[in-house]
């Protein structure tokens, strides 16, 4: 498998811990994950295909929702697991960053201050309702380190709430040098 698909180390790594529908993939990277990892369903299925077709997950049962529809679940094979393993052995990561807010402050001197400090403020929002997020699973993992897996993610929740608190800081650091700047958007 190549190590530039990540979705589909997303997924297996989501299997080894359990067995799970492509929905319950969705959910668990729109919950736990979202914070430093994104997919959609545009990406998951075709990523569940492409494991099953190279043995590294199985379809282990289907199972019917209230309205009868099947729904198929899937398990992490021992193919899949080295493949996994391989992945989580190498010392490389790939770290990128990308953020929209960041962008619009970089250019923020075509728009002006009032721009920019709307934009640092929505950011400031999202950030503290993250935070929030964050905390609690940091306070319900604490009680839980002896668990397989839980001091792993207890370690990258941590991370998160140092980041996010670093964010914050910078939010108010922003807001407190925009004011300050006499220029009021690009003036040619």
């Amino acid at each position: 498998m190549a190590n530039d698909n990540k979705m589909n180390l997303v997924i297996l790594g989501l299997l080894d811990h359990e067995n799970l529908t492509g929905y319950d993939i969705k959910k668990r990277i729109d919950g736990s994950l979202r914070y430093f990892w994104k997919g959609s369903f545009g990406s998951i299925y075709p990523a569940l295909s492409s494991l099953e077709e190279n043995g590294l997950i199985k379809r282990v049962k289907s199972k019917s929702n209230a309205s009868g529809r099947e729904r198929i679940v899937y398990s992490i094979t021992s193919e899949g697991r080295e493949s996994l393993l391989g992945w989580l052995t190498e010392s490389k990561s790939s770290n990128s960053l990308k953020y929209e807010t960041l962008l619009k402050v970089y250019f923020g001197g075509a728009a002006g201050n009032v721009a920019a400090i709307a934009t640092i403020n929505e950011f400031e929002k999202e950030v503290e309702a993250d935070l929030a997020v964050l905390r609690t699973y940091k306070d319900n993992l604490s009680k839980v380190l002896n668990e397989r897996d839980h001091v792993f993610y207890y370690l990258t929740v941590t991370f998160g709430i140092e980041t996010y608190e670093a964010y914050l800081r910078w939010c108010s650091e922003a807001k407190r040098i925009l004011p300050d700047k006499k220029y009021m958007g690009n003036k040619r």
